[in-house]
């Protein structure tokens, strides 16, 4: 097992690999930027080393000074988190070519997954279905372009190979608006990823946002912990999630989670990992892979008793996994609300002073924060600042726990989503289960009229 690790990232997650790690008996080393300097887990910290100003990519995306941070503390090890440089298949190269272990999976894994396109060639040959589509990248001829989306059948969705976060797509629902989607998408996706290849799908209308859980090692042992559904989101950025996903037979799950276990051992994977699908009509259709770990990976823990994190630094290590899919388990249902510093209305960030902190506690109930009282969340970063996780045997149980938890919440001194989440929780649908990845945005359109 490693005796040190630099945990190269910020924020709840730094803290929750810093958690493990303390759990493990291994030292933790802590890079930060400037405009992080008094967060609650360089403080922690067992060393901790500044690797640049606010401007991430002059910090947490400088590979050279997160590399030359774990030289001179002689860390063994690199954990990426999410975000940042954790799916930079580069990074990850860097890392072993600078004799540390990467925390995740191999380089190659990366790129095969990362690019969306032959991600979907790679899972058509592993036998998990996909959404119907183009084979590749769409070629320029104009003709064939038709030919094509006229066989999905419209509408179809035009998406960036090297995109993500719900960046780089375009819906198009006519033939006569065709050509210029493709033309227009892959001048953004060239000029925002490097990468100007574009691919079709059928645009699925109404679908939930499900995804499998998977973890392997270097043994060829891999394993499913189940389903999250993540389809309450606000512009593809998730804003609830929830592990079992309510209404979905077992049997399909447990079909799903095996070819996806499957497909981690045809391709060599590595680490933890998370397969992407749309659920519609009783159909799962992959459209793509996260090769990290998960925002939302605290409803997978609660569901199964399996710490993810924990896992993955043991697989990385190149230990075997600790468990088989027969002796992991599914127990009651877990909810997860992301808390956020913005206008819980015009959802504009709110960066400041956070004049009170008081989060839940109680039963069944988990708060992944690098927050406290009289810190300052910083301009810099992704707006979330927390997680509250609840637990109960029913999923009635954990939608009261929630209510409980998120009345008890205090935080003052910024703005936060706190009083949505408040409203989410009574809403009818959503206490019935099984909303479509549209019904968040149609439900603010509503709340605002």
């Amino acid at each position: 097992m490693f005796k040190k690790i630099l945990i190269a990232n910020r924020g709840e997650i730094a803290l929750r690999v810093q958690r493990a790690c303390r759990e493990m008996g291994i030292k933790a080393v802590m890079v930060y930027s400037e405009a992080d300097r008094e967060a609650k887990y360089v403080k922690l910290a067992d060393e901790a080393v500044c690797i640049g100003p606010a401007a991430s990519g002059q910090s947490y995306l400088s590979m050279p000074a997160i590399i030359s941070a774990a030289e001179v503390t002689d860390a063994e090890a690199i954990h990426p988190g999410y975000g940042f440089l954790s799916e930079n298949a580069d990074f990850a190269e860097r890392v072993e070519k600078s004799g540390f272990v990467f925390i995740g999976p191999t380089p190659e894994s990366i790129r095969i997954m990362g690019d969306k396109v032959s991600a979907k060639q790679a899972m058509i040959r592993a036998g998990v279905p996909c959404v119907p589509g183009s084979e590749g990248a769409l070629p320029d001829d104009p003709a064939t372009i038709k030919r094509i989306a006229k066989a999905v059948g419209y509408p179809v969705i035009i998406k960036a190979a090297g995109g993500g976060g719900g960046r780089g797509m375009r819906v198009v629902h006519t033939e006569a608006a065709l050509i210029h989607a493709v033309q227009t998408t892959k001048a953004e996706a060239g000029a925002a990823f490097g990468n100007p290849e574009v691919y079709m799908e059928k645009f699925l209308q109404n679908p939930r946002h499900i995804e499998i859980q998977i973890l392997a090692d270097t043994h060829r042992n891999a394993v499913y912990l189940f389903e999250r559904d993540c389809s309450m989101q606000r512009r593809h950025q998730k804003v609830i999630e929830e592990a079992p996903a309510p209404g979905i037979p077992r049997r399909l799950i447990e079909r799903i989670g095996e070819r996806c276990a499957a497909a981690c051992k045809k391709i060599g994977y590595r680490g933890a990992g998370t397969f992407e699908f749309l659920y519609e009509n009783g159909e799962f259709y992959f459209i793509e892979m996260n090769t990290r770990v998960q925002v939302e990976h605290p409803v997978t823990e609660a569901i199964t008793g399996i710490d993810i994190v924990r896992t993955q630094i043991a697989v990385a290590a190149g230990e075997k996994l600790p468990f088989t899919q027969r002796q992991i388990e599914l127990r009651g249902h877990a909810i997860e609300c992301r808390i956020n510093a913005e206008d819980p209305y015009k959802f504009t960030p709110s960066p400041g002073r956070v004049t009170t902190w008081h989060m839940p506690g109680g039963p069944g109930v988990r708060v992944d924060s690098h927050v406290y009282a009289n810190y300052t969340v910083p301009p810099n970063y992704d707006s979330m600042i927390g997680k509250i996780i609840v637990h109960g045997d029913t999923r009635e149980q954990a939608l009261a726990r929630m209510r409980t938890a998120l009345a008890e919440t205090a935080i003052e001194g910024i703005k936060s989503n706190v009083p949505l989440h408040r409203e989410l929780m009574v809403d009818a649908n959503f206490e019935a289960g099984g909303t479509n990845i549209h019904y968040l945005e149609s439900w603010l359109e509503q709340r605002d009229r």
